[in-house]
């Protein structure tokens, strides 16, 4: 989907998405000391105001302009209102070199070239000893779970996650990388999502 596609999605008063943080954001990051984040396709920024109430400096990124919108009202609309840098910008060509303590890319569900790209630009923006986290809609949820994109072609498991940072003259150690089950309320069957953590070393 192009910006304009997900403006349109993003326009109207609602949520898309829900406004608690992702189930796997909340766990992953629950031991880590704060520091600088950044959030690329951040979506109407629901992770990234989790993460500036626990005292993170958060940069946002979308390529939306609807919902970097969305995302700064629901931001003030917190109490104590939440301050996050929020930018209008492709995830895949985002440019911010050994910035960040924590780069995140959350269902970011894109073809095999533009992903490897996402994933470079998140992993090149972290300093030494940052965190990658990656949370995606797994290749086996098509046929196996329930709910997320109906196009195989988006989606992707931990190994793919994995051959996407080898190559690219940076080390790191693995702390997770599989795919997790999600209950979905209201379903007998679960979501499977792909779940990988690495760090720069």
């Amino acid at each position: 989907m192009s910006a304009m596609d997900w403006d349109d999605r993003y326009r109207g008063t609602d949520l898309v998405w829900s406004a608690t943080p992702n189930r796997w954001v909340a766990e992953q990051t629950a031991t880590l000391t704060p520091g600088r984040a950044l959030d690329l396709a951040c979506g109407e920024g629901r992770n990234s105001i989790f993460l500036a109430q626990r005292g993170w400096e958060v940069t946002g990124v979308d390529f939306s302009g609807e919902a970097i919108a969305k995302s700064r009202r629901l931001a003030q609309a917190q109490q104590p209102p939440v301050n996050v840098d929020w930018r209008c910008a492709d995830a895949t060509d985002f440019d911010q070199p050994a910035s960040y303590d924590l780069a995140m890319l959350v269902y970011l569900q894109l073809p095999a070239p533009q992903r490897r790209a996402a994933i470079r630009a998140a992993w090149q923006s972290l300093r030494p000893g940052g965190v990658l986290l990656v949370i995606a809609h797994h290749s086996d949820n098509l046929a196996a779970g329930v709910g997320g994109p109906q196009d195989p072609a988006v989606l992707y498991t931990p190994d793919d996650v994995l051959n996407d940072l080898a190559g690219w003259g940076g080390r790191y150690m693995t702390r997770r990388a599989e795919r997790v089950e999600r209950p979905i309320e209201g379903q007998d069957r679960v979501a499977l999502d792909t779940l990988v953590r690495v760090v720069r070393v």
